[in-house]
C-alpha cells in the first residue's frame, strides 16, 4: 500500500534543530526534501538556490515570523500561518531568519522541483498570508490548504508546480481521508502526536513517515489519530522528473 522513508535528525548548535526528509527525491518526486524545523536565531547565511523552489510555511503555533530576503529585491515577514514560495529558477540568493530575538519560529523548509522550462527563467516569489489560507473544518479535523486543493477549498496560489500540502489537524481518534489522484504521489508527515495511516501508527519520534507511490488508479490515504490529539503535514502531486 505504501512505503515507509526514514526521517534524519539535524541540529546546528542550540539554535536549530529538524526533522527531515532528504536524498528520497525520486520517491517523493516532485518534492525533493522536506524538513520540519524550529529556528530562535539566525542559522544560515544568505546562499543561493537555483533550478527548484525553495518553500517556507510556518505553523499558527511558530513564536514568531520569519524575515524574508533576496537578491531579487524581496523583503517580508512570514507570518505564523503564512506561506513564501521562491522559484529559484536561473538563481537567486535568499535568507530567513526570525523576526524577533530569543523567540522560536516552528515551520517547514520544503525544497519542490520545478518544471523543465522553468529552470533556467527568471526567479519570482509567491506568498500568502495567514487569513487567506482556506481553512476546512469536519467532525473532529481542521484542515488549512495553503497550497492545492482540498474538498471544497482551493488555495489562492497559482504555483508553478502544482503541488498539494495540507495543514491537518485532528482530535483524539478523529479520522480524515485524503484522496490521492491517478499518478500522484502523497505522503504523511507527523507535526505532533500519533496517527495511524492505512494500519500502521506513525509520530513525530518514529523518524520514519508513510510514502504512497504513484499508482494507474486514484487512492485514499485514511488518517486517524490515536492518543490524543495529532497534527500532520500531507504532500502531493504528479512528478516530474520521472
Amino acid at each position: 500500500m505504501h512505503a515507509v522513508l526514514p526521517v534524519q535528525r539535524a541540529n546546528h548548535g542550540g539554535h536549530f534543530r529538524a526533522y527531515g526528509l532528504r536524498g528520497m527525491s525520486k520517491l517523493i518526486d516532485p518534492f525533493l526534501s522536506v524538513d520540519h524545523a524550529w529556528m530562535s536565531a539566525p542559522t544560515f547565511p544568505p546562499h543561493p538556490h537555483a533550478g527548484f523552489s525553495a518553500v517556507s510555511y510556518l505553523f499558527l503555533d511558530s513564536e514568531t515570523g520569519m524575515d524574508n530576503r533576496d537578491s531579487i529585491g524581496n523583503r517580508n515577514l512570514i507570518r505564523p500561518g503564512g506561506l513564501h514560495w521562491l522559484a529559484a529558477g536561473k538563481g537567486v540568493v535568499h535568507e530567513e531568519v526570525p523576526a524577533e530575538s530569543g523567540k522560536t519560529v516552528h515551520a517547514l523548509q520544503i525544497f519542490v522541483h520545478l518544471p523543465p522550462e522553468l529552470r533556467d527563467s527568471a526567479p519570482f516569489s509567491l506568498s500568502i498570508e495567514p487569513q487567506d489560507v482556506p481553512v476546512l473544518q469536519f467532525p473532529g479535523a481542521k484542515v488549512r490548504v495553503p497550497a492545492g486543493a482540498f474538498a471544497s477549498a482551493q488555495s489562492p496560489l497559482n504555483l508553478p508546480t502544482p503541488v498539494t500540502m495540507l495543514d491537518i489537524s485532528l482530535d483524539d481518534d478523529a479520522t480524515l481521508e485524503v484522496p490521492i489522484p491517478a499518478g500522484h504521489v502523497g505522503f504523511v508527515m507527523p507535526i505532533f502526536g500519533t496517527v495511524n495511516v492505512g494500519d500502521r501508527r506513525f509520530g513525530l519520534d518514529d523518524l520514519a513517515l508513510p510514502v504512497f507511490e504513484p499508482q494507474a488508479q486514484p487512492r485514499t490515504a485514511t488518517i486517524r489519530a490515536t492518543q490524543g490529539a495529532a497534527k500532520i503535514m500531507f504532500f502531493g502531486g504528479r512528478p516530474i522528473s520521472r
